[in-house]
C-alpha cells in the first residue's frame, strides 16, 4: 500500500522559510512525477511545483518562482518542498503527490496524480 506522509508545516512570519518533506513507503518513485498543491480556506486546490523525469526536471507556479526550491532524495523516498521568503499568501495545506507508472496529464495537473499525502498546514502571518 502506497503511502506519503508530510512533514515540516507550521506557523512562520512573512520572510521566514519552512522546509516541507514528504516521506513515500509502499514503492519508490525515483523518476516518475512527483508534485506538491496547495489548498487556501475557501479556494481550490493549486498546483505548486513538481520534480519529475530521469533528470529530475522541476516546474513551478509562477508566485512561487525563486522562492520556492523542490528536490528529491531517492535514497530516502523523499521529496523536498524548501520555501523561502514565505509571504501570508503563501498559507495553505499543503499536499503532496506523486504520480503512478504512466501517468497522464501534464505535471501541474492533479489527474496526473495517483496518490496523495494527508496535508500538512503552512501559516504566514504578516
Amino acid at each position: 500500500q502506497v503511502q506519503l506522509v508530510e512533514s515540516g508545516g507550521g506557523l512562520v512570519q512573512a520572510g521566514g522559510s519552512l522546509r516541507l518533506s514528504c516521506a513515500a513507503s509502499g514503492r519508490t518513485f525515483s523518476s516518475d512525477a512527483m508534485g506538491w498543491f496547495r489548498q487556501a480556506p475557501g479556494k481550490e486546490r493549486v498546483f505548486v511545483a513538481a520534480i519529475y523525469g530521469n533528470f529530475d526536471s522541476t516546474y513551478y507556479i509562477d508566485s512561487v518562482k525563486g522562492r520556492f526550491t523542490i528536490s528529491r532524495d531517492n535514497a530516502n523516498d523523499t521529496v523536498i518542498l524548501q520555501m523561502d521568503s514565505l509571504k501570508p499568501e503563501d498559507t495553505a495545506i499543503y499536499y503532496c503527490a506523486a504520480s503512478g507508472p504512466g501517468g497522464r496529464g501534464h505535471v501541474t495537473e492533479a489527474r496526473r496524480y495517483d496518490y496523495w499525502g494527508q496535508g500538512t498546514q503552512v501559516t504566514v502571518s504578516s
